[in-house]
C-alpha cells in the first residue's frame, strides 16, 4: 500500500511520516533535502536553478513511486510527484522564475512519467496557514530556507487548495495543522484514527 503526505513548506509531512510510520510499522520515505545539490542555489536564485531543481525533484519522485510499487510493502511517503507538477512547477512559472519554454519542457516529461504511476492508496493533506508554515520553519531552522518569501508560501498555498479541490484520483483525508500539533498524543491519536478508518473502515 501507498500513503502519501502532501503540503506546503513546513506543514509538517516529515513529522507525520515518521509518527505515522512509526506507530503502523510502515516504511518511511523521505523527500531527500540534504542530498539535493540544487536546493541551496536555488534559494539563493531561484531564477538560474528552477528547472534543474524541479526536474531532479521530478526524477527522484517518479524513482520513488515506482520502487514502492515494487516493493510490495506499505510505505509512507513525505511529499508527491503531483506536487511538483501541478504546484511548484507552475507557480514557478507565473512567479517568472522559470521560462516558458523551461515549463512546457518540464510539463511534457511530466505528462510521460504520470502515464507510468499510480495514484497513492491515500493522500492527507496538510493544511496550514502561512503564519503557521513561517512559525514551523523557523523552529527547524534550516539555514537554506532563511530566506524563503512570505509571498511565495502564499502562492504555493493557493495552489495547493486548487489542487486539493479538485483530487479526484484516489482517496483524500485532510487535517488542520493550525488546529493540531502532532507531538501531542491526543492529537496525534485523532489523526491515526481518521487514518485507520480511511484505510479500513467499513465505508
Amino acid at each position: 500500500m501507498h500513503i502519501a503526505i502532501a503540503g506546503n513548506i513546513g506543514s509538517g509531512k516529515t513529522t507525520l511520516t515518521r509518527l505515522l510510520s512509526k506507530h503502523f510499522g510502515w516504511n518511511p520515505h523521505y523527500e531527500d533535502v540534504e542530498n539535493n545539490p540544487y536546493l541551496h542555489s536555488f534559494y539563493e536564485d531561484m531564477q538560474r536553478w528552477s528547472f534543474n531543481l524541479q526536474v531532479y525533484f521530478l526524477n527522484s519522485r517518479f524513482r520513488q513511486v515506482i520502487e514502492i510499487r515494487n516493493s510490495g510493502k506499505t510505505i509512507v511517503q513525505d511529499r508527491t510527484i503531483y506536487e511538483d507538477a501541478y504546484i511548484f512547477a507552475p507557480n514557478l512559472h507565473s512567479m517568472n522564475l522559470m521560462s516558458t519554454r523551461d515549463f512546457e519542457n518540464y510539463s511534457s516529461l511530466f505528462e510521460l512519467m504520470s502515464k507510468f504511476i499510480q495514484a497513492p492508496d491515500l493522500l492527507i493533506y496538510l493544511r496550514a496557514s502561512v503564519p503557521t508554515l513561517v512559525n514551523q520553519i523557523q523552529k527547524r531552522g534550516r539555514e537554506y530556507e532563511a530566506s524563503i518569501r512570505l509571498d511565495y508560501l502564499s502562492h504555493l498555498n493557493e495552489r495547493y487548495e486548487a489542487w486539493i479541490s479538485k483530487y479526484t484520483i484516489g482517496k483524500l483525508l485532510v487535517f488542520e495543522v493550525d488546529d493540531i500539533d502532532l507531538e501531542k498524543p491526543a492529537d496525534l491519536s485523532r489523526v491515526i484514527e481518521s487514518v485507520n478508518a480511511e484505510l479500513h473502515g467499513l465505508f
